[in-house]
């Protein structure tokens, strides 16, 4: 797109369906792989590359076999990644954590965009979940500062946002990774770290202080060694 061009409607990264099915295919609750985490059922949503929700789903078999508070979360993680990421440089949301934190540049950072009220909170909650969720067409803005979210990239730029959640943020982090990695969306192209880009950051401090300032802490599970398989975290390892 020319530099000033109005920016028109942006395709959705993913249908309603092939996210479906590549959820359920790493949450370990609906038949997938174990993401170190409460292993419970996660919901997911994709945001096109202008802020637009355009695809939401569940792993469980009834829309409150994950937690109903994730929706959201789960919209509001993938706007974030979405819209603090570049063409050549990605952010997850768990990139974030560190710089939050009070003192850290990026303080005050998750109340800059409010989430979408009137949108958030519309609709019959039979469709969320659905084809046709009520989010469906409509920006929900807001900003996630821990895992769970990433940004998409299709090997020619850009295309949107992923926000995973319904498990603890670190567990978050890997199901997004690997879901991103289903829908040959993972051609990231730089990141906070060079080698695994926008992975998971463990490094902080007894004090809660991050070497990098990228950091988030570690969860109480084994999310961090299964982050080191996926290629998907950096540092850190299981508390004891």
């Amino acid at each position: 797109m020319p530099q000033g061009a109005a920016w028109a409607q942006a395709p959705c990264p993913s249908d309603h369906d092939r996210l479906l099915s590549a959820l359920k295919a790493n949450v370990k609750a609906s038949g997938g792989p174990a993401n170190g985490g409460f292993e419970t059922n996660e919901w997911a949503a994709i945001v096109a590359r202008d802020g637009i929700v355009c695809a939401i789903a569940f792993s469980g078999p009834a829309v409150d076999a994950q937690w109903p508070g994730s929706r959201l979360i789960a919209a509001e993680k993938a706007n974030t990644a979405n819209g603090l990421s570049l063409a050549n440089m990605a952010l997850s949301t768990s990139n974030l954590y560190a710089g939050v934190q009070p003192g850290g540049p990026l303080f005050g950072l998750q109340f800059t965009n409010p989430p979408n009220q009137a949108a958030a909170f519309a609709g019959d909650a039979k469709r969320f979940g659905s084809a046709n969720d009520p989010l469906i067409g409509k920006s929900i803005g807001g900003v996630v500062v821990f895992g769970g979210g990433l940004a998409l990239y299709d090997g020619k730029g850009i295309v949107g946002g992923l926000g995973v959640s319904g498990d603890s943020s670190c567990a978050d982090h890997n199901v997004a990774w690997r879901v991103r990695a289903a829908l040959g969306l993972d051609k990231v192209p730089a990141g906070v770290n060079p080698n695994r880009k926008d992975a998971i950051i463990y490094d902080l401090n007894p004090g809660g202080k991050s070497a990098s300032g990228w950091g988030h802490p570690l969860c109480a599970g084994h999310e961090a060694d299964i982050a080191d398989e996926l290629g998907a975290g950096v540092g850190g390892s299981t508390p004891k």
